[in-house]
């Protein structure tokens, strides 16, 4: 059985290989560690990490813990590595917004916004791991239906949809 120490640094090398939260049941099954003896660990390293003001942070997601930068470096990150904007087209960037803000949305419900095909670019953000297939819509002829991945959330320095910006017209001022 690991030590307290070893639980920490377990976690932490789990969860920095992760693109994607990690559930408290999943942590347990990989480090046979009990659940009542993980969740005072977790609270533990979440607030060694807070107190430090690492340049890394431990989020507790709702659905599992996710190792990622701190938003206050967002802007010097930004210079370390070349912009997501230089690598996707603006058309692309539109039509990821749109799923981000409509998901689950359909291939159909993403054109009618855009008024352009968009076919090429859902291949292309699905092989850039960005959206993925989010199951069948139902109704009429069952149009498969997409929403945004953990990378997504991490390569936007999200932690959740939730920090999305708001919308000027979701927040009334259309």
């Amino acid at each position: 059985m690991l030590m307290r120490d070893e639980v920490k640094a377990a976690v932490e090398a789990i969860l920095f290989t992760r693109a994607e939260a990690v559930s408290l049941e999943e942590l347990v099954e990989i480090l046979d560690v009990g659940l009542l003896d993980l969740i005072p660990i977790m609270r533990e390293l979440i607030l060694q990490y807070n107190q430090e003001k690492r340049g890394l942070q431990i989020v507790d997601t709702g659905s599992g813990y996710l190792m990622c930068t701190r938003p206050e470096f967002a802007g010097l990150l930004a210079k370390t590595r070349p912009a997501l904007r230089k690598r996707l087209s603006g058309a692309a960037l539109e039509t990821l917004a749109v799923i981000a803000y409509q998901q689950p949305v359909t291939r159909a419900e993403i054109e009618a916004v855009r008024g352009v095909k968009i076919d090429r670019i859902i291949t292309m953000l699905l092989e850039k791991n960005l959206i993925e297939e989010a199951g069948h819509k139902p109704v009429a002829g069952k149009p498969m239906s997409y929403q945004t991945t953990p990378e997504f959330l991490k390569i936007f320095g999200l932690t959740s949809l939730k920090d999305l910006p708001v919308l000027e017209e979701d927040s009334g001022n259309v």
